[in-house]
Parts: structure tokens; C-alpha cells; sequence
């Protein structure tokens, strides 16, 4: 079995090193960057299952290096490692196409758990999907690893969080989904800041998909939502 390849960007030599010694230790297959500049070469050559990035970084941030990957690759998993504790900060950090957040300082079994369920949504994703790129929603059409929605003679650029929100509606539609599945599966936790997130995304892809009547995104109060499809 082959071990999951991370690839690891942190500034501070000695917390990397034990971080990475740590995840090594645990079968993973760790390199490790220090300085921002390089990392989009590193991945390209490295081709990770999963990044973890710190924020804070030398010449150019987690955030920057983030949006880069996503250019590239619209699926692997992206965790910051960060220790602000801004909104706003953690809010970017998401609609560039970050997974999640961990804040510091963290145990290595917070990110151990924050890794393998990162993993296991791509996982979920792709199977669920059965393989398909374009998925039929309505009169639009989404392009999964495009991450972009296209209908009415429009084309919307959507982020990784929208994306993945709008295929786990699309792959339970007509079906009743729970709040704190979502939560779960698209954080890792049903956190109060995290279910404030969702509720932001799920007016977003309202407004995104208004054009067609016959979609609708349904709360079901206290439990979580249908996507009706028509």
C-alpha cells in the first residue's frame, strides 16, 4: 500500500522538523518546504495527496500559494496552518479553496485526524460522482474539477467551498441532508464559527442558481437541507 504523499510548508525549522518526523513516523510520505517561493515547483514535481500550509510564510503566504495550486489542481486537499484568529482571515482561507484550518499551536493528532478526513471527502467525492466531470443540475451545467457553473449564457468561476457544497447537494438531491453532516464532511466539525460559513455559502449558491425555478434549496428547519431539482 502506498504511503498518502504530503506536502508540507512551514517557516519554523524546529516545529517542522518534528512535524515532519512525526507524520513520517505515522507512514506518510512528508517533504517539506520552508520558503513559499519554491512551493509551486515542489508540487508539480512532488504531485501531493494533500497539502498543509502555513499561513504566515517567507516571500509569498500560505494564502497566495493556495489560490497558485488551485490553478493547477482543483482537488487536493489544502489544510492552513495559522495562528490568527481573524474572521476575515479565516474566511479568505476558504473561499480560495482551503479545506480547512488549523490553529496554532495544534497537536499532531488534531492534524492527523484533520488529514485523513480530508482525504476521505476527495474520497467520497470522486466515488459518488461515479467519475464524472460535468454534472447536469437544472438547466446549468457544473464542471467539477472546473469548478464552474454555466447556464442562462453565463459562466460562473465558483470557489473550492462552493464547489464542493454544490456537488454533496447535488449528490443527495431530493434527499433530506443533515446540517451537521455537511458541517462534518466539508469541515471536519460543526463548529458555531463553521456553521455560520455554511449559511453564507448556501445563499451564495441560492442567488448562483435562481435563473432556474425549478431548483431550489430547501431548509428544513433544525435539521438541514433538500436540493429539489425539479
Amino acid at each position: 500500500m502506498s504511503k498518502t504523499k504530503v506536502l508540507y510548508v512551514e517557516d519554523e525549522l524546529f516545529l517542522g522538523k518534528i512535524v515532519k518526523e512525526s507524520l513520517e513516523s505515522r507512514q506518510f510520505e512528508v517533504t517539506m518546504e520552508s520558503d513559499g517561493v519554491n512551493v509551486l515547483s515542489v508540487f508539480k514535481k512532488v504531485n501531493p495527496d494533500v497539502c498543509v500550509l502555513d499561513v504566515m510564510l517567507p516571500n509569498k503566504d500560505g494564502f497566495t500559494l493556495a489560490g497558485e495550486i488551485r490553478e493547477i489542481n482543483a482537488t487536493v486537499p489544502i489544510i492552513f496552518l495559522t495562528a490568527k484568529t481573524q474572521t476575515d482571515d479565516l474566511v479568505k482561507g476558504f473561499s480560495i479553496g482551503g479545506n480547512d484550518y488549523i490553529r496554532k499551536p495544534f497537536s499532531m493528532e488534531e492534524l492527523i485526524v484533520r488529514i485523513e478526513n480530508a482525504l476521505r471527502v476527495k474520497e467520497q467525492g470522486a466515488r459518488t460522482t461515479n467519475g464524472k466531470d460535468t454534472l447536469p443540475i437544472g438547466k446549468y451545467n457544473f464542471s467539477v474539477s472546473r469548478q464552474l457553473l454555466t447556464g442562462f449564457n453565463e459562466e460562473r468561476k465558483l470557489s473550492f467551498r462552493e464547489s464542493e457544497l454544490l456537488k454533496l447537494l447535488y449528490e443527495n438531491r431530493e434527499k433530506i441532508i443533515g446540517r451537521k453532516d455537511i458541517l462534518n464532511m466539508l469541515w471536519g466539525n460543526d463548529s458555531f464559527f463553521n456553521s455560520r460559513n455554511l449559511d453564507v455559502y448556501i445563499t451564495k449558491l441560492r442567488g448562483y442558481l435562481k435563473e432556474d425555478d425549478l431548483l431550489e434549496i430547501i431548509t428544513i428547519k433544525g435539521i438541514g437541507y433538500r436540493f429539489v431539482v425539479g
